[in-house]
């Protein structure tokens, strides 16, 4: 029987691994012929997420130049380097341009296409276009992959799950919400797939609360206003008459940071300095310590140890980190707004150890308050501030959103992209950790992965043309006297009323409550989970680990649902790349295990 390795889950992740597979297969696979199964109801390369079928007026949130699905020199990684072209190298179009995620889903394809015919003579693909409901089988044994409408399994030496976002059951409060909801009339979206929400309901002219102001709400507000026929001429909305009117809120209260738009010129900061390999190992020492999971566990020894851990012990780490890539670039490209050389400086930067002696020191170096880096503000620039009336606030945060596009769009503001250098670097080095708390993630997205400046420019019009109205941070949504109500510490005594409530965000990936049938199944039968529910596995490969810590010799996993989770399957290029790195170690451990049970049979 030929060896055969299932793939659930045929987007850009389960791409990338064949990418790797064909990469590291003439130097580790020794057998004869090998079956690759990918098992995805979408098409192949594009997935779910950037399949063909949705609308064109949805564009990705990163510059063309800026999307690569191929490895360079930056990842490392111990297989070989396989370069190939961007997004807007493959396409012809402008580097700076924002595609639309159809394009990206044609790029994807083409990915595809092109991993698949780079993989050995003897090494087919399958593709199944089912869900995959079960995964059974003995730990040292073949496993079984039972699809959706298919009686016999698929029979497979090792499963590897690249299933990408998920689709979840409500939780209590949106149990809740639903159920009000349906008994008196009203309409409530749950989280979701923005692309795959029915927003018929949303009726024109009528209000509609939204809990979300990121890249879902994004989506949300293009499809609601150009999408229903509304136009923009420069800086001014048109109508349609078909649009809602949009009251958007959230725990920050504000827009995610505009996507940088300018081109990094000079020496890129050296990272990692203060954050790097050797900062890791004594996290997971210290969590080893502590009996972080994974402790003692043969194989898996150290898996899952940053469970462990949380932001009191990365943070201050993190911290200085960014402060030495902004300070770094500061210092280096403009060094008339300093008062000291970058040598003392620098010299002065590595021995201060605690916030406050760090904040004296650049008071006393960067005389102008908007050169110091304060990730606090950016993180929470609504934090304490009130505001006396609501159309007070909608001036104010208009203001806010082009202040930030003003400066994310300055190149006298370079430190905030050596910042945004530094946040990759410090992503990568966390993936070793595992779970460190939602924190991370949401702070990185914040600052790092927001929308176009072109769209924060949509919403400034949006606002103007009354269409777009912002509640405020820390917003509190109620169901009561037959409504929605929501309410914002950012404007006290205001409430606004809404028939209609949209939850603009991802559902959160917790294996407990996935509506995906294999991962509800693995979860009940072991699989160890984080305290926020992403699925453990080994750092090292991948291998999905069960509660005692041991790493399961034949099921892997990949993807923002796990503990690994890295910023995308795709990136940017010359950036290091981490899931390029988990994807090399996840296939090169592949192969060798084949390789292995292939030598065992021919014996």
């Amino acid at each position: 029987m030929r060896p055969s390795v299932v793939i659930v889950g045929a987007g850009p992740r389960g791409t990338g691994l064949i990418e790797r597979i064909a990469a590291n297969a003439p130097e580790l696979y020794t057998g004869s012929g090998l079956d690759v199964h990918l098992v995805d109801p979408h098409r192949p390369g594009s997935g779910r997420i950037w399949r063909q079928a949705q609308s064109p007026l949805l564009w990705m949130n990163s510059h063309a130049e800026d999307v690569t699905m191929f490895t360079d020199e930056t990842v490392e990684m111990a297989g070989p380097v396989r370069e190939g072209p961007t997004l807007h190298e493959w396409a012809g179009i402008d580097g700076t341009a924002f595609a639309d995620r159809q394009l990206q889903g044609a790029y994807l394809r083409w990915v595809h296409e092109q991993a698949v015919a780079a993989l050995p003579p003897d090494v087919r693909v399958h593709h199944h276009p089912r869900r995959a409901l079960r995964v059974s089988g003995p730990r040292e044994g073949r496993q079984q992959v039972w699809l959706e409408g298919r009686p016999r399994p698929l029979l497979a030496d090792l499963v590897v799950l690249a299933l990408g976002h998920l689709d979840a059951e409500l939780d209590e409060q949106q149990t809740r919400l639903a159920a009000y909801a349906r008994e008196h009339g009203l309409v409530h979206l749950p989280p979701d797939f923005t692309a795959d929400s029915d927003l018929s309901a949303l009726a024109p002219g009528e209000p509609v609360l939204v809990r979300g102001f990121g890249l879902a709400f994004v989506d949300l507000m293009v499809l609601l206003t150009e999408g229903r026929g509304g136009r923009y001429e420069g800086d001014t909305y048109v109508p349609s008459g078909r649009e809602p009117v949009l009251y958007v809120g959230s725990r920050r209260g504000v827009p995610y940071h505009s996507k940088i738009g300018y081109d990094w010129t000079g020496e890129r900061p050296p990272l990692p300095r203060y954050f790097g390999p050797a900062e890791v190992d004594a996290l997971l020492a210290r969590a080893e310590g502590f009996g972080g999971a994974g402790a003692g566990a043969g194989a898996g020894a150290g898996a899952g140890a940053g469970a462990g851990l949380g932001r009191r012990d990365v943070w201050p780490l993190v911290e200085k980190e960014l402060g030495f890539a902004h300070y770094h670039r500061l210092f280096t490209v403009h060094p008339e707004r300093t008062t000291l050389s970058w040598s003392a400086f620098e010299e002065k930067y590595a021995a201060v150890g605690d916030p406050a002696g760090r904040a004296a020191l650049v008071a006393s170096a960067v005389p102008d308050p908007a050169d110091r880096l304060d990730l606090t503000a950016l993180d929470r620039p609504l934090d304490g501030v009130r505001y006396g009336s609501f159309e007070a606030f909608q001036e104010g945060l208009r203001g806010y959103i082009e202040r930030d596009l003003d400066r994310r769009h300055d190149p006298s503001h370079s430190p905030d992209l050596a910042v945004f250098f530094g946040l990759l670097s410090v992503y990568g080095q966390l993936v070793r950790l595992g779970d460190v708390g939602p924190w991370w993630h949401g702070f990185f997205s914040h600052l790092a992965s927001g929308p176009p400046g072109p769209r924060l420019r949509q919403m400034a019009a949006l606002s103007r043309a009354g269409l777009l109205k912002f509640v405020g941070a820390d917003m509190t949504v109620t169901a009561e006297d037959g409504v929605f109500r929501a309410t914002s510490a950012t404007v006290p005594g205001s409430v606004i009323e809404a028939r209609a409530l949209v939850e603009a965000r991802l559902p959160e990936p917790a294996v407990g409550r996935a509506r995906d049938p294999l991962l509800r199944r693995l979860h009940t039968e072991g699989a160890a989970e984080t305290p926020e529910g992403l699925l453990r596995v080994d750092p090292g490969d991948g291998r999905i680990l069960d509660r005692s810590g041991r790493p399961h010799p034949r099921r892997f996993a990949l993807g923002p649902y796990t503990d690994g989770r890295t910023p995308g399957a795709f990136t940017r290029p010359r950036t290091g790349g981490p899931a390029f790195r988990q994807n090399d170690a996840t296939a090169r451990a592949a192969l060798v295990l084949i390789s292995a049970l292939a030598g065992r049979a021919a014996a």
